[in-house]
């Protein structure tokens, strides 16, 4: 809370001029350079942009100054990252008073810009780690000064250049005067038209890891640019992948889509052309990375590697229709929570005395943001079970009893109306292979559907008896749903039977399609049969139950 409590200060400060400009620049390089790496949130992202305007309002020797303080602590990897892709001067100063871990070093190095890398290599304090991941990235030499103090250098020296020596002449043989031979080798050869007779002239600008490319290159990690283009890959594969388009080589459909939208890709099969190396079958991931201060999608990140063969390609994951429903609900889900919270903190008065309309007003929405969230509850398990992310606890249940316990506490909505169920049972008791309260949920959802169409007088018959296999309960339809012709019973929309007891949201039709699909996920089926519902659940053998009989009496 102190660290944020100084940011938001800082924040809040008018800047009103170039003192004030500059002293707000100061206290941001403070507070977030000693910042958490870990550390996210609103206020940090502020902070950033605030970060990059005053970089705009305050020259680069001003910046650098600031930085070159002693007292300042750059100790988070994303403010050192930021300052280091700005002018020289900046980038120079940062990297040269960063203070990091090792593993923070090596996750840095490769996401600062090469320009700046080079400025690594006048500091003699870093790890051997990360002087030689340096020297793999291809940064060998010290960075060039700024063009302002090389000016400056230059003009100092050049009184004394009156007294210099006289150079001596290079030497042919070795050195600089060998690269120079070489060169004027190269270029009379060109003339003369005789570029063959040149041996290959190379410059020894110690490149060979780069020109070493392997007969068939099984994987390589690349970068790309905002428009998706390959800008970079490792040594060897670069010359013949730089400037391929993701969404060109990408087979699947969706990728051009995921592309687009800067989404992850994840095991998508792409195909290369070109030389022999790289030609073929590859599957491709990466990820999206973006500007650090202002958000701005940079390109993707990731590796390619060769797919064995046709037979190996590993489809994309696709979403289903199920799995598209459970992430819709889940984010609908949280603006209805917050309506809820927020409705129950005015009608419980937590923030001071609210009038009584408004505690009315208030009472009213969270009940009805409670019945939506209820509503989702019954559409995210009927994805679920649908889909098969979902299966229902399995137990022992006596399913005679359920019915009768549900149809005792149905009977003080249907008696004063003159409705009744009438329960027939035949052969001996069976235990269902469904744990009670899932037993309990589906068969209140029948009868509770059946119970709230049922008109006046109307009596609802139920049978249960063995089946094959099996349990089997038949449920004579009351008038109002029988007369709804085959399958559209379990499509009926809200609103569309008449109703005296709900039974959800969404109506009777989307309750027994429920109920049939949790049918279902218990091994059993709910089919319609002219008037008749019939539902059909597994049984649990008398083996099995006589040996947890013996089990439990063993325990006592």
């Amino acid at each position: 809370m102190l660290f944020d409590d100084r940011l938001g200060t800082v924040l809040r400060l008018s800047a009103s001029g170039p003192a004030v400009l500059r002293i707000q620049f100061r206290q941001l390089l403070d507070l977030l350079g000693t910042c958490p790496a870990d550390a996210r949130g609103d206020l940090l992202d502020e902070s950033y942009l605030r970060l990059g305007e005053l970089a705009r309002l305050i020259p680069a020797e001003d910046r650098a100054l600031a930085i070159s303080d002693a007292g300042l602590r750059l100790r988070s990897p994303r403010l050192v990252a930021a300052l280091a892709g700005c002018e020289p001067e900046v980038a120079s100063t940062a990297l040269r008073h960063a203070q990091l871990r090792l593993d923070q070093w090596l996750d840095l190095v490769p996401a600062i810009p090469p320009a700046s890398r080079t400025y690594l290599h006048q500091r003699r304090d870093l790890p051997v780690e990360v002087t030689a991941l340096l020297l793999r990235l291809g940064a060998t030499r010290p960075g060039l000064p700024p063009v302002q103090s090389a000016r400056v250098e230059v003009e100092a020296a050049a009184p004394a250049e009156q007294n210099l020596a006289p150079t001596p002449p290079l030497n042919p043989q070795s050195g600089i005067g060998a690269i120079v031979k070489r060169i004027e080798a190269y270029r009379r050869a060109r003339q003369n038209g005789e570029l063959g007779a040149v041996d290959s002239p190379r410059l020894p600008l110690g490149e060979d890891h780069v020109l070493q490319v392997p007969d068939h290159v099984r994987a390589f990690d690349f970068a790309t640019d905002a428009e998706s283009r390959i800008n970079w890959s490792d040594p060897g594969v670069m010359p013949m992948v730089t400037g391929v388009r993701l969404s060109d080589v990408a087979q699947a459909a969706d990728c051009a889509a995921l592309i687009r939208r800067h989404q992850p890709l994840r095991t998508q099969p792409v195909e290369l052309v070109g030389a022999r190396a790289i030609a073929g079958q590859w599957l491709l991931d990466a990820a999206p990375w973006f500007d650090p201060l202002t958000g701005r999608f940079l390109g993707y990140r990731g590796r390619m590697r060769r797919a064995a063969g046709r037979s190996a390609l590993v489809e994309p994951v696709r979403e289903s229709q199920g799995d598209r429903m459970r992430q819709m609900l889940h984010e609908l889900r949280t603006p209805v929570n917050a309506i809820q919270g927020f409705a129950e903190v005015i009608q419980q008065q937590l923030f001071g005395p609210t009038p009584h309309e408004y505690r009315a007003l208030a009472a009213g929405i969270a009940g009805d943001a409670a019945r939506i969230l209820s509503a989702f509850e019954e559409l995210d398990r009927l994805a679920k079970l649908d889909s098969g992310a979902m299966a229902l606890e399995p137990g022992e249940t006596d399913l005679a009893t359920v019915l009768e316990a549900s149809i005792s506490q149905l009977s003080a909505h249907m008696a004063p109306r003159g409705s009744a169920f009438s329960l027939r049972i035949r052969g001996e008791p069976s235990q269902i292979g469904l744990e009670r309260t899932e037993a309990e949920r589906l068969v209140w959802r029948l009868l509770a559907s059946l119970a709230g169409a049922s008109t006046s007088g109307e009596i609802v018959s139920l049978s249960l008896a063995p089946g094959n296999p099996g349990v089997r309960l038949d449920l004579l339809l009351p008038s109002a749903l029988a007369a709804i012709p085959g399958e559209a019973l379990f499509e009926a929309a809200a609103g569309a039977i008449p109703q005296s007891l709900s039974v959800g949201m969404f109506g009777v039709g989307f309750a027994l399609r429920l109920a049939r699909s949790e049918a279902l996920a218990a091994g059993g089926d709910l089919v319609r049969h002219g008037d008749l519902l019939t539902l059909t659940l597994p049984v649990v053998p008398r083996q099995n139950a006589a040996e947890t009989d013996r089990m439990l009496d063993q325990s006592h």
